[in-house]
């Protein structure tokens, strides 16, 4: 059944009348096509009214929309089930919040990597929601480079609410990790897309968050600290997360605009959480479309061009 949020209880009740009117129609054998075709319409108009003026904040809480898709949906369907996990970081353990593996691309050998969160309540136990450990960087890190030694290109899927902030993470060098492959992405020989598919926050975003083109799609956010946690520090409470999140700048648009990502990426009209094929098949051009421009580049070209884009990103004086 799908979850609505509060500001899409309008929808809603035009999804039911739709169900409604079509059921009567079946029932009474009475033609209702005509006030059918009317609901959808109005349907259309009103999405489209609902997802244009969207608060920063509103933007957020569709990221971590239920049955907005996770990094292994996309995969699967990108790869139309074509897709070889490997596990393990060959030091502690296989980290089940941090995915990867070879998969087919329309025939080319791709290397994707992402946070997997879980589709209910003991599968995100299992995922630690999203939360990946060390063992989870130092695995992404070690796929990184087994595609970078068959020469193929890399394609991480960002969705994360942090690196997982436990005693145990850090005893096992939870900052270590983040930087050592913030170091070594920057200068990996192959195309590397980074993809926000869901939330991005923090150093466990950045931590498989390096590459030659850095995209969000359009309803997800990216930002040092999430707007809660934001909220928290500054007012002592959560109250402000709406606050927070207008100041932090941290919506797809907001992030093009100060030239901390490469592009958005546009979702179906109705949002990713409501059509899933639709944004699969968005996505899969997108990658397509870049890694054949990244091909193109002499991989030496690419390095230099990954570090100065890098290096200009942000203010300072």
């Amino acid at each position: 059944m799908a979850t609505y949020l509060d500001f899409e209880e309008p929808l809603k009740e035009l999804e039911e009348k739709i169900l409604q009117t079509k059921e009567i129609g079946e029932n009474t054998e009475v033609d209702m096509s005509d006030k059918i075709t009317e609901l959808e319409k109005k349907l259309t108009k009103e999405t489209k009214e609902v997802f244009s003026k969207l608060t920063p904040w509103q933007r957020v809480q569709l990221s971590r929309h239920p049955d907005r898709p996770y990094t292994l949906a996309y995969i699967n369907a990108i790869t139309e089930g074509k897709f070889q996990e490997l596990h393990g970081d060959r030091n502690v353990k296989d980290d089940k919040a941090m995915v990867g593996g070879f998969g087919l691309l329309d025939g080319e050998t791709v290397m994707f990597i992402g946070q997997q969160k879980g589709v209910n309540t003991k599968m995100r136990q299992f995922r630690n929601f999203g939360m990946p450990n060390p063992e989870g960087y130092r695995k992404a890190l070690r796929l990184m480079k087994l595609a970078e030694k068959f020469n193929k290109p890399i394609v991480t899927f960002i969705d994360t609410p942090g690196a997982f902030p436990g005693l145990e993470a850090e005893e096992r060098g939870q900052g270590e990790a983040i930087a050592r492959n913030i170091y070594e992405m920057m200068r990996l020989k192959v195309p590397v897309i980074c993809i926000i598919i869901g939330e991005g926050a923090s150093g466990g975003a950045l931590g498989i968050g390096v590459g030659d083109r850095v995209l969000m799609l359009e309803n997800t956010w990216y930002s040092v600290i999430s707007p809660e946690s934001c909220s928290s520090i500054l007012w002592r409470s959560w109250e402000y997360k709406e606050t927070a999140a207008e100041a932090l700048k941290l919506t797809s648009k907001d992030m093009k605009k100060l030239g901390i990502v490469d592009g958005v990426i546009k979702e179906p009209q109705s949002g990713a959480h409501r059509d899933h094929e639709g944004t699969f098949e968005i996505v899969k051009k997108e990658i397509k479309k870049h890694i054949a421009e990244l091909k193109k580049v002499a991989p030496e070209k690419r390095i230099d061009a990954r570090i100065e884009a890098f290096s200009n990103r942000g203010v300072w004086k």
